[in-house]
C-alpha cells in the first residue's frame, strides 16, 4: 500500500524518476513539472488500490496526526466525472492554521497555513485515501508542526557530519540520523475501556485500588502470549507490513496486559512518520479484536508504565553506521570523535533533551523505579568507559579478552559474550552501535527528542570541524585531534554513569556531579527558552527564537489543559459514580443491621456498625476532598500567564488529585464489588 521506490521506478518516466530520486537523496528543488507527472502517477496507482480521496498528513503540535481529505473527482463537460490530481495539489495544501496550537504565532483571525509535501517520506493508501506526508507551517513561514524542525535538523547533522568525514578521507555523499523506536502499550477489553470515563477521556485510570496480584511474580515478562493477544499481534504485523513498516519484534512486557512492538530502524523522519502510523494502527486493529489499546505513559497506578525507547544512530548513504566502534574502538579515531560529540552534546544540552520528554503523563513514569530517572546520564559500558578513562588519564588502553560463556552442559554451545553488559536503568545508553534514549513516553511523537539530538550533536561536530579544518599537516592533525578528544571527554565525563540509576544514592551523586534533576514537566519546560538552548537551535536553522518560545507556550498550556481535564473527570466520577455507590452500600448495610435487630436485639451487628462508621468517615472525607479539588482547580486556572498556571497545577492541583485518589481507592477496597460503578484493576488487567 506504499508508493515506494519500486512503484515509482515502475510507474514514472525514467527522467522523472531520476529527478525525484535526486531530490530525495541529495536535496534540491522539486519543480512543478516533475510534481505534476508524479501526482498523476500517484493518482492512478492510488485509484488502483481503491483510493477515491487524497490527504496531506501532518503532525501539528498536538502530537497526533492530522489530515483533511479531498476527492480526486472533478466534473467533466458531458455531466460525467474524471479523476484529477495536480502537481499543485501534491505540493501544497491549506489547512486552517488558527485551529492548531501555535503559542501565539497565529491569531484566531489569521487562519492561513500551508502543508508542504515531504518527498523523502513515501506516500501510502489508507482507508481509501492517498496519504501524503507533509510539513506544516504558518502563512509567514514559522513551523507549526513536529516534522519541519526534524527535517531542518536532518540537514544540520548531514552538513556537519560530512565536514568531519571529509577530514578523515570519507567519500560519503550524505549522512542521516536513523531511529528504531520500541513501542510499549497495554491491551484491555473494549467493554472495560468504555465503562470507565477516565480511560475514555484521559487515557489513564484516575481511580483504582491496587489488585491482589500485580507484576510481583515477574511472570508476564516474555511469557507465553495469550491466544487473543497473539491474534491481535499477528493482525497488527500484517497491517503494518502493508504500509512498509517493518515490525520485527513482539513480546509481553513486565506489567500484566502490557506488550511491546519494535520495528527495524530507518531514516529518522521516515521512522517518525511511521511511528505515528504504528500508534494509529495499534488502536484501530485493537477494536477489531474487541480490545482497546492504551498508549498513555501510566494507564494504571502501582505497575509499570509504558515508554518508547528511541534507538538513535548515524549512517552514511553508503550504508556505514558511524557509531559502530569496530573491534578496536580505541584505535578508531573517527568513531572516538563522533562518540565524544554525542557525550559532550548530551552533557551540554541535557536540560533541552530532558524538556523534549516532559509531559503530564510522563511525570508519572520518569524516576519511578520502572523507567529511567529524570536525571540524564550516559551508559557506555565497561570497554568504552575504559577507553575514555585511558584517553582522559593519559594511560595506555589495555584490552581485556572476553572468553565465551560456558553453561556447564556439553550439549549446549559456548555463547560468544559481549564486551559489555546492558544497563536498563540508564536514560541514554550505548548499545553496541547506537544510543538508546529511554525517556520518551509511549504516546510521544519521537520528533522532538530526535531533532534536538540531531541539532546538539551537529553543534559539537561544527565546533570540532571549525578547529580541525584549519590544520595543514597530518602530524598536527593527529596531535590536535587527540588533544581535542581528551579535553572534551575530560570536560564532559561527569555525564557518564554505568551504575544503578534507580538507587537513591545516584540522586546525591548526580547533584555532586552538577547534573540536572528536572523532576517534572514544569521544572523541565523552561529549558526550551534557556538562552543557550534557543541559540543552538537558531544557529543551525532548526527553530527560530519565536518558534522556541511558541513551543514553550504550547507545551505549558497543554500541561495545564491535560490536568484540567483529568481533575474535572475525577470530580465527575466522584460526584456521579463513587459517592452514590458508597451511599448505596451504606444504605444496604444500615438496612441489614436494622433487619437483624428486628429479628432479635441479641443478633450481632458489629460488622455492619464498624463498616458503617468507616464508610461514613471515608465518604465524608472523600466528599470534602472533591470540593477541595474543585476549589483548587478554579483558583489555578486564573492565577496569571501560562507559566503561573502550570506552576499552580504542579503545586496545588496535582497534590489535591493525589489525595482524592488515595481516599477513593480506600473506598473501593471496602465497598461491595457489585455496587462499584466501574471495572477494577483485577478484572481489567487479567481478563484479556
Amino acid at each position: 500500500m506504499v508508493f515506494n521506490d519500486a512503484v515509482m521506478r515502475e510507474r514514472l518516466p525514467k527522467d522523472t524518476y531520476k529527478a525525484l530520486v535526486k531530490v530525495i537523496k541529495t536535496g534540491g528543488e522539486l519543480t512543478l513539472d516533475i510534481a505534476t507527472i508524479v501526482a498523476n502517477a500517484m493518482k492512478d496507482w492510488a485509484a488502483s488500490k481503491g483510493a477515491t480521496h487524497f490527504t496531506h498528513v501532518f503532525q501539528p503540535l498536538t502530537g497526533i496526526t492530522a489530515e483533511k481529505h479531498d476527492s480526486f473527482i472533478s466534473p467533466a463537460a458531458d455531466g460525467k466525472i474524471i479523476l484529477e490530481f495536480s502537481g499543485k495539489e501534491l505540493i501544497k495544501g491549506e489547512p486552517d492554521a488558527s485551529s492548531f496550537p501555535s503559542g501565539g504565532i497565529r491569531a484566531t483571525f489569521e487562519a492561513r497555513g500551508y502543508t508542504a509535501w515531504d518527498p523523502t517520506s513515501y506516500a501510502f493508501v489508507k482507508d481509501g485515501s492517498l496519504c501524503i506526508p507533509t510539513a506544516f507551517c504558518s502563512y509567514t513561514g514559522e513551523a507549526l508542526d513536529k516534522k519541519t524542525p526534524l527535517l531542518r535538523s536532518m540537514q544540520a547533522i548531514d552538513t556537519q557530519a560530512l565536514r568531519i568525514l571529509k577530514l578523515f578521507g570519507g567519500t560519503a555523499g550524505k549522512v542521516s540520523s536513523t531511529v528504531g523506536p520500541e513501542q510499549e502499550y497495554f491491551l484491555i477489553n473494549k467493554e472495560d475501556f468504555f465503562a470507565r470515563k477516565d480511560l475514555v477521556t484521559c487515557g489513564r485510570t484516575l481511580f483504582g485500588a491496587k489488585p491482589p496480584k500485580g507484576q510481583e511474580l515477574e511472570d508476564h515478562y516474555f511469557g507465553v502470549i495469550k491466544p487473543r493477544v497473539s491474534a491481535y499481534m499477528k493482525d497488527l504485523d500484517e497491517e503494518l507490513w502493508k504500509y512498509g513498516i517493518l515490525a520485527k519484534t513482539k513480546h509481553n512486557e513486565v506489567a500484566p496486559s502490557q506488550h511491546e512492538l519494535a520495528v527495524i530502524y530507518g531514516t529518522t523522519n521516515v521512522a517518525t512518520d511511521q511511528n505515528q502510523l504504528v500508534m494509529e494502527t495499534m488502536k484501530r486493529v485493537a477494536g477489531r479484536h474487541g480490545l482497546a489499546c492504551l498508549l498513555h505513559e501510566k494507564p494504571f497506578a502501582g505497575i509499570n508504565g509504558s515508554g518508547k525507547h528511541n534507538n538513535w544512530s548515524l549512517a552514511t548513504d553508503t550504508g556505514v553506521n558511524l557509531l559502530d566502534p569496530g573491534t578496536t574502538p580505541e584505535e578508531n579515531a573517527q568513531f572516538l570523535l563522533l562518540l565524544t560529540a554525542v557525550i559532550s552534546a548530551v552533557d551540554e544540552y541535557q536540560g533541552l533533551l530532558r524538556a523534549t520528554v516532559a509531559s503530564a503523563g510522563n511525570d508519572h513514569r520518569l524516576g519511578a523505579s520502572e523507567a529511567p530517572p529524570a536525571i540524564i546520564s550516559i551508559f557506555l559500558g565497561e570497554e568504552l568507559t575504559a577507553v575514555v578513562d585511558s584517553i582522559t588519564g593519559g594511560t595506555k588502553f589495555s584490552r581485556t579478552e572476553v572468553p565465551p560463556l560456558s553453561l556447564g552442559v556439553t550439549a549446549l554451545p559456548k555463547i560468544p559474550k559481549d564486551n559489555t553488559d546492558r544497563n536498563r536503568t540508564s536514560p541514554f545508553a550505548f548499545t553496541g552501535n547506537k544510543f538508546e534514549f529511554r525517556m520518551p513516553g509511549s504516546a510521544f511523537s519521537i520528533s522532538d527528542c530526535n531533532f534536538v539530538l540531531n541539532t546538539i550533536v551537529a553543534e559539537q561536530l561544527s565546533r570540532y570541524a571549525d578547529k580541525l579544518e584549519k590544520i595543514k599537516t597530518k602530524k598536527e592533525f593527529k596531535e590536535t585531534l587527540h588533544t581535542l578528544v581528551k579535553d572534551e571527554l575530560t570536560a564532559h565525563k561527569n555525564i557518564i554513569f554505568n551504575g544503578n540509576g534507580y538507587d537513591d544514592s545516584w540522586v546525591v551523586e548526580a547533584e555532586r556531579r552538577g547534573l540536572l534533576n528536572l523532576k517534572n514537566t514544569m521544572d523541565a519546560l523552561p529549558q526550551l527558552i534557556e538562552e543557550k538552548n534557543i541559540e543552538v537551535l537558531e544557529k543551525h536553522g532548526v527553530l527560530s527564537r519565536e518558534e522556541s518560545e511558541s513551543r514553550y507556550e504550547v507545551f505549558t498550556e497543554q500541561y495545564a489543559k491535560i490536568l484540567t481535564i483529568e481533575a474535572l473527570t475525577m470530580i465527575d466520577m466522584a460526584n456521579k459514580d463513587i459517592l452514590p455507590a458508597v451511599e448505596n452500600y451504606v444504605s444496604k448495610l444500615a438496612k441489614t443491621a436494622k433487619a437483624k435487630l428486628a429479628v432479635s436485639p441479641d443478633l450481632s451487628i458489629g460488622l455492619e456498625r464498624r463498616l458503617l462508621f468507616k464508610l461514613s468517615e471515608k465518604q465524608a472525607q472523600f466528599y470534602n476532598l472533591t470540593n477541595e479539588l474543585s476549589e483548587v482547580l478554579e483558583q489555578a486556572e486564573h492565577v496569571g500567564d501560562s507559566t503561573a498556571v502550570g506552576l499552580a497545577f504542579k503545586t496545588e492541583v496535582v497534590p489535591a488529585m493525589a489525595k482524592l485518589r488515595a481516599v477513593g481507592d480506600e473506598l473501593e477496597e471496602i465497598t461491595d464489588a457489585a455496587l462499584w460503578p466501574f471495572p477494577v484493576y483485577s478484572s481489567m488487567l487479567f481478563n484479556v
